[in-house]
């Protein structure tokens, strides 16, 4: 059998060969794991005579990333092979390469193509020798096999469809593009970012160096004007911006609504969805920088425009085409004044803005004094309750995961460019907030920080290097400051605006992987404290580099006037006093004696290209699951959480069995009886992770995110009443992205097909040895936030109640009991996950002058959505369906109304015989508008609360089946404490026995369920 070599030489396979390679590219790999042998095994049943070395290395390649299940460095093996196999296929040296590209000739018409431009070859072959020698091609092998073929895909520059640059040469070209013939920097920038400790955004990535350098992520433009002219006008900019492969995002509250008059023709209009129409098509027309990305735009529109109603659900799968833009992204622009009212249960009025001018262009209270003087004059359109369009967006968010929400008050008060105007608008990934007009188009470049790159240790200790991350962030910003210059600008409006003020956005990914390298569970308080440092070094050190840039170049044009000039930071305009990590006041003094070059410094974004390419997770999001599918060319691999599978393999604990259960369970682990709770809380996925926490953890870092930040809300079972509370709190907490998407949990994930669920049943029939791990400890920074002081607290004996609201948990959360050895070795039990959700109860009103927001759980206060005026915001669409057929059941005459008799006449065909007083007595205890009937709205309510007293019974009787380990009906001592303990509650026997006896009423020893649910309940 023989193989084709590069230099078309055919001689027989050599499998030692093979083996022998393999082995030199596995160097620093855990050996006790990786087993290059077992590759080779698997590529021979691949081979056939006249195989190419090129598609040995490719089979080579594929077969080691399959085998990432079993141990992560599989991957690492797997990019080697395949990064050796590109480089052998590649010219070396970046001079020469850089050459190939200058001097390629377009083959179908004989002219010149270059794909660098003009200045970028001269600069690398004035400097050749200089650049060719710092390039360090050894830092190729860093990537994992899926980051590399990301970048293989669709970053690396191709001559004739073949790669024609290794990832270092990409890199390079990147640094040269952002800094020209500054030397220095350029080698400085290719150090850090071939290092992994940041990186640029896909357009940076994609364009620096080239003819045409569009680095800028970012634009949000302005309707230029209300007429044929001006939405073509803006139609136009926008192809232009995405065909660079800038995203969108573009402000329509200016056109007018549905039917109002035009005064050129004498007609009417037909609203804001057949203007929206073309804008889909445009966006799928012209995909971003010629077809590395779709195009994408994201419309935003304030909700008192008489259109919202349709603008809201132009995502949704079913309905009239014509009034569908699915390749859209609604987006709303809410006042607060909106929110006031859905929570009052208020009226709200739809305008036209050409019949109510202005109310795009003011806000806090000059809105709302325009607004209610609009009402007052009669202009609105339609007046609803607020909270049935309350509904219609949360129902469209629940389908389609769409409308974002952003508050529009909140991010003007809180932007250090409120001197330029009233901010319209954010971006498609809604962390860019800027002024944006006809005149300016807002821009912003994109980078981020890599933050597992600052987690240090040594054989005992870890820690995070916070000097590292505030020096990196520097070069970051002077980066990003340098390409507003060196930018190319598709339109003028945007070199306008970038010039002007300047902004910037520094980034984050990887927030989730830095945690659980220094073994930080994401809701552990450690984990909060550390996120608030991070962003306060990040801001802090922008700011710094700032101001050094002022000095050297001047602030930048708009400067006077803003937040900052007046000594305000961001942490000012939220109110909040920041750490003693650093000198803020002496950094103030400086800001107003010497200025900032950039209006704006800070804005996690998604970074969902880049961080698959440093192999971390999104931005600071916690891992969405710890098993997943990932799809590229080669096909379709499962990808587990390397942090996790390293811990499972050292604790001898993974295996087919284990890897099955996990899929089978949604990526958890949670649910694995022989895992220790320390394993369990660490690599919990968002969908085990209070939202409460999420939304806390984004307020306490945006008081250092001077723009704003892109926040998922991730719900597995969304209901009108979480997501109205989950809003609610986010919008008091006084966040300025309420929420990016929705995300649900999918019923079965696709990956579930592939499972042996037998042998998905085994994996907990092995215990763990958490020694097994070499735990080293965390050593925190003392920030001054805590003080360092430990506080002996005098404990009391929780009662049961007490004990049970322990076990109340956030959307979710589940609670599951530790199982003791004995019973997680009998593999005949079922392993059963319990959700405990809170019993259904209105938080105590805070005392005269406090507050109590930040203490109630966020899906356990008051459900505003269920006032009587909207009960069907209780309950989803299917249940509503099901309530109007029970309706009609009654409403013998269709009147839509259920009168005494029609009662009566039912519950006698039921064999029940009222009198007619009872009958007039059932209904008045109903009717809540005294006209003696029953209209649907009251029925919907009275079920509704059916249906909250039935869901508070099966509430009651999961969480009396957690203390009940045997299921026989009685909670004994025994199981009393086992579940306290869990709970951390150490109670002595005199202690558990006084608690089993206050709620034992029958004195049998024991709590039967009507002893549990009527101390829950308090009676």
């Amino acid at each position: 059998m023989n193989v084709i070599k590069r230099d078309g030489r055919r001689v027989p396979v050599q499998f030692d060969k093979i083996s022998s390679r393999l082995e030199k590219l596995a160097y620093g790999l855990d050996s006790r794991h990786v087993h290059p042998s077992a590759i080779t095994q698997k590529i021979i049943s691949g081979v056939y005579d006249g195989v190419t070395t090129v598609e040995l290395d490719n089979l080579a390649a594929e077969t080691a990333a399959y085998m990432t299940t079993i141990h992560p460095d599989y991957a690492v093996l797997a990019a080697r092979v395949a990064i050796s196999n590109l480089q052998k296929q590649t010219t070396k040296k970046f001079s020469e390469v850089v050459n190939q590209l200058y001097t390629y000739i377009d083959p179908k018409n004989g002219k010149p193509a270059p794909m660098i431009s003009k200045e970028t070859w001269e600069i690398v072959q004035k400097n050749a020798n200089i650049l060719d020698d710092a390039i360090h091609y050894d830092r190729d092998f860093n990537y994992n096999y899926f980051g590399f073929k990301t970048l293989e895909r669709s970053y690396l520059l191709r001559i004739n469809g073949k790669i024609a640059e290794r990832p270092q040469h990409l890199i390079m070209r990147v640094a040269v593009g952002i800094h020209g013939d500054d030397i220095d920097s350029v080698i400085e920038t290719y150090n850090l970012m071939s290092k992994r400790y940041f990186t640029h955004a896909s357009p940076t990535l994609f364009n620096s160096g080239t003819p045409r350098n569009q680095m800028s992520s970012c634009f949000l433009v302005a309707m230029k004007d209300d007429s044929i002219e001006g939405i073509y006008d803006t139609l136009k900019e926008c192809a232009l911006i995405s065909k660079t492969a800038g995203g969108i995002g573009l402000h329509i509250h200016n056109i007018r609504s549905t039917g109002s008059y035009i005064a050129g023709t004498n007609g009417t209009s037909n609203g804001i969805i057949p203007m929206i129409r073309v804008f889909n098509n445009t966006a799928r027309y012209v995909d971003q920088g010629g077809n590395k990305r779709p195009g994408a735009f994201a419309l935003y529109i304030e909700p008192w425009h008489s259109d919202i109603l349709d603008f809201i659900d132009i995502r949704k799968n079913h309905g009239k085409e014509e009034i569908r833009a699915r390749d859209l992204f609604p987006a709303l622009w809410i006042p607060d004044l909106f929110m006031e009212r859905v929570e009052k249960n208020e009226d709200w009025t739809f305008f036209s803005p050409s019949e109510a001018p202005g109310l795009s262009d003011v806000y806090g209270d000059e809105f709302k004094e325009l607004y209610t003087k609009y009402e007052r004059e009669g202009r609105g359109r339609r007046t609803i309750k607020a909270q049935k369009l309350w509904y219609s967006i949360l129902e469209a968010q629940t389908e389609t995961g769409t409308p974002f929400m952003l508050y529009k008050d909140a991010c003007n008060k809180k932007s250090n460019q409120q001197n330029l105007g009233v901010i319209k608008s954010s971006n498609l990934c809604c962390e860019i907030v800027e002024y944006s007009s006809p005149e300016e188009t807002a821009v912003c470049n994109l980078a981020s920080v890599a933050l597992p790159a600052f987690v240090e240790s040594d054989d005992k200790n870890c820690w995070y290097n916070f000097e590292k991350l505030h020096e990196i962030t520097k070069v970051v910003t002077k980066n990003l400051n340098k390409i507003i210059d060196r930018n190319y600008y598709p339109v003028e409006t945007a070199r306008r605006s970038n010039m002007r003020n300047r902004p910037i956005a520094v980034g984050v990914q990887g927030l989730a992987d830095a945690f659980m390298m220094l073994r930080l569970p994401f809701d552990s308080p450690e984990a909060k404290e550390l996120n608030i440092q991070i962003f306060e070094t990040i801001y802090h050190a922008a700011l710094e580099a700032s101001v050094e840039l002022s000095i050297r170049d001047g602030p930048y044009e708009t400067f006077e006037g803003s937040p900052a000039s007046q000594g305000l930071l961001q942490f000012d305009l939220w109110g909040k006093k920041p750490t003693n990590l650093y000198d803020w006041d002496s950094l103030k003094e400086k800001i107003k004696a010497n200025g900032l070059r950039n209006s704006l410094l800070v804005a996690p974004m998604p970074t969902a290209s880049t961080s698959q390419i440093l192999g971390y997770n999104e931005c600071f999001e916690p891992y969405t699951s710890n098993i997943y599918s990932r799809r590229v060319l080669a096909g379709e691999f499962q990808i587990v959480n390397p942090y996790m599978l390293r811990d499972l393999v050292e604790m001898g604990l993974w295996n087919d069995s284990m890897k099955n259960h996990i899929i089978s369970d949604n990526g958890s682990i949670q649910n694995l009886p022989n895992i220790p709770q320390e394993i369990k809380d660490l690599y919990k996925t968002v969908w085990e992770i209070s939202q409460k926490t999420i939304i806390d953890m984004a307020a306490d870092r945006g008081a250092y995110v001077d723009q704003s930040q892109s926040m998922n809300i991730h719900l597995k079972n969304p209901t009108m009443g979480k997501l109205t509370s989950m809003h609610f709190y986010g919008w008091k907490k006084g966040l300025k992205t309420g929420m990016y998407y929705l995300r649900t949990q999918a019923a079965a994930a696709a990956i579930q097909f592939t499972v042996d669920f037998n042998s998905a049943s085994e994996a907990g029939s092995t215990t763990a040895v958490l020694d097994k791990i070499k735990i080293k400890k965390y050593l925190p920074r003392n920030s001054g936030k805590v003080e360092d002081v430990e506080v002996a607290i005098p404990q009391k004996t929780a009662g049961l109640s007490e004990t049970f609201e322990k076990l109340k948990v956030d959307e979710n959360v589940p609670y599951i009991p530790e199982q003791p050895v004995e019973e997680a070795q009998e593999p005949e039990k079922e392993v059963k996950k319990v959700i405990v959700e809170p019993v259904v109860s209105v938080p105590a009103a805070p005392a005269s002058g406090e507050t109590n927001e930040e203490d109630v759980d966020i899906f356990n206060s008051k459900v505003i959505a269920c006032a009587i005026d909207n009960p069907e915001a209780c309950t989803i669409p299917e249940q509503i369906e099901e309530f109007k057929e029970a309706f009609a059941i009654f409403d013998k005459n269709g009147d839509g109304k259920i009168s005494p008799s029609e009662l009566g006449t039912v519950m006698r065909a039921l064999g029940q015989n009222p009198t007619q007083q009872e009958l007039n007595d059932l209904v008045n205890e109903i009717d809540s508008n005294g006209n003696s009937m029953i209209e649907f709205s009251e029925f919907l309510t009275i079920m509704a609360r059916q249906i909250k007293e039935q869901d508070v019974e099966a509430e009651i009787l999961e969480a009396f089946k957690v203390f009940d380990s045997d299921g026989d009906g009685k909670i004994s001592q025994t199981e009393l404490v086992r579940v306290l303990t869990t709970i951390g509650e150490k109670l002595t026997d005199a202690e558990a026995k006084q608690m089993l006896e206050a709620a034992d009423t029958d004195s049998d020893g024991q709590i039967d369920i009507e002893e549990f649910a009527r101390v829950l309940k308090g009676k």
